[in-house]
């Protein structure tokens, strides 16, 4: 049996792995939860590590800590920052509490790589504390959504990012498109000719919309609440506390955060984090409807529309040979549908707040966080496996044109529309396209 070590909290004590880098809170996490198999997201943990060392950076300058602990918690936090101890991060994704598990989790890791670097042993918490020192004047409720924030405009950046290059090569495809006429289809009817290059320059102006409201979305997450603790009053915190650390913060992270003018109302209220998911539900909505096209129109190879090729990335069945399948379109629509469902959870989380805290943020951080990474990795593989290597049939595109009534729109100009109607109704019923109708023998 593995050598133990005993810790102690208000309600008792507990045996924890000798060589564990977190303590008895974390112990009681993992016993508590487990239910969705899935740990807290390592972009909120090194979030939180974040405000933890902007946090004793500012206790140092005001001699609220000694400099030796203060130094240990920064050094441990850099350590965490660098990605070294990710494996001691271990509470559940899905927490009672309002996150205080995994504020604990980071706060007792913290500490025990603290002790560590001054020569001590982890649990030897009267030499550094979890709570007195690397916990000193925060609490969950201000340092888990400031964090969120963080990992969030992280993300928004590099889905902001994806979603340009996207963009770009949806252009160059429109200008590479542009000669080859097509059926355009509404209702899964015939309806108009179109240019090839027309509908993905229709999807390029759908994704610039996305990429503009994302990357603007940002403005949103930048206020923070650290400094209000536990209900954003600021209680138990140095008033130079709570005005310097934000700006500390800020110059760590590089982002453009700033203290809340209200901290009260980022403490208990979360629609900013309705208003990010919304806009990644339509970001979904925009994806989800692209590849669905592109899949109708690679349909085939026989017994489809088939005016494109999307690139054979895999076999395609397991029984019928010769099938292939379009399977990034399919992954990328897979991951545009959780996103719509991530929204769903978190706007019922949001919701669910009472008084002056909500304690369903766990879910909202862990479904938000999820939309994010989805959505970036989602859009990336789409441009690179997907659209950047499509091609046309401009012979599938004129065959399919020839044969429909669409030409006869362009006709209603000149012959009026009971006349071009005419021509499309005899075309139907004769099977001869409308341009040869149009002949003086026919």
């Amino acid at each position: 049996m593995a050598p133990m070590r005993t810790e102690h909290d208000t309600l008792g004590s507990k045996e924890v792995p000798d060589d564990a880098l977190y303590g008895i809170h974390t112990q009681r996490a993992l016993e508590n939860f487990g239910v969705s198999g899935r740990r807290v997201r390592i972009e909120l943990i090194r979030a939180i590590t974040l405000v933890k060392k902007a946090c004793a950076l500012t206790h140092l300058e005001l001699d609220a800590l000694p400099r030796d602990i203060a130094d240990a918690i920064v050094s441990a936090c850099d350590g965490v920052l660098a990605g070294r101890h990710d494996d001691a991060f271990v509470t559940d994704a899905l927490q009672g509490g309002a996150g205080t598990s995994t504020n604990m989790n980071v706060n007792e890791v913290l500490a025990n790589l603290a002790l560590l670097k001054l020569g001590g042993r982890p649990g030897d918490y009267a030499r550094v504390s979890p709570l007195d020192h690397v916990n000193r004047g925060q609490s969950t409720n201000d340092v888990y959504p400031s964090a969120l924030r963080i990992a969030a405009i992280t993300l928004v950046r590099e889905l902001a990012d994806a979603l340009a290059k996207l963009q770009e090569s949806l252009q160059k495809k429109e200008v590479a498109f542009a000669d080859i006429l097509k059926l355009g289809r509404t209702q899964l009817m015939d309806a108009a000719p179109v240019a090839l290059g027309q509908a993905f320059g229709a999807y390029a102006q759908a994704i610039a919309r996305d990429r503009w409201r994302i990357y603007k979305v940002e403005e949103r997450l930048r206020q923070i609440n650290l400094g209000g603790t536990a209900v954003g009053t600021g209680a138990a915190a140095d008033r130079r506390y709570t005005f310097r650390v934000a700006e500390i913060l800020r110059d760590l992270s590089g982002l453009g955060l700033a203290r809340a003018e209200y901290p009260m109302d980022l403490t208990q209220n979360n629609d900013v984090f309705v208003e990010v998911s919304g806009l990644l539900k339509a970001c979904a909505v925009n994806l989800l409807k692209i590849s669905g096209d592109l899949r109708l129109l690679n349909s085939g190879p026989r017994g489809g529309l088939g005016e494109i090729r999307l690139e054979a990335r895999q076999v395609g069945s397991s029984i019928m040979p010769g099938k292939v399948n379009p399977v990034i379109p399919e992954c990328v629509a897979q991951c545009a549908m959780q996103t719509v469902a991530n929204d769903a959870a978190i706007t019922l989380a949001a919701a669910s707040g009472q008084l002056e805290l909500n304690a369903f943020l766990p879910l909202i951080a862990d479904a938000l966080l999820d939309s994010l990474t989805l959505l970036r990795n989602a859009v990336t593989r789409f441009r690179t496996a997907c659209i950047d290597t499509l091609e046309a049939d401009p012979a599938a595109c004129a065959r399919h044109l020839e044969a429909s009534t669409a030409p006869a729109l362009l006709l209603v100009p000149t012959l009026g529309y009971d006349a071009a109607a005419a021509l499309a109704k005899k075309s139907l019923e004769t099977g001869i396209p409308i341009s040869q109708l149009l002949t003086p023998n026919s």
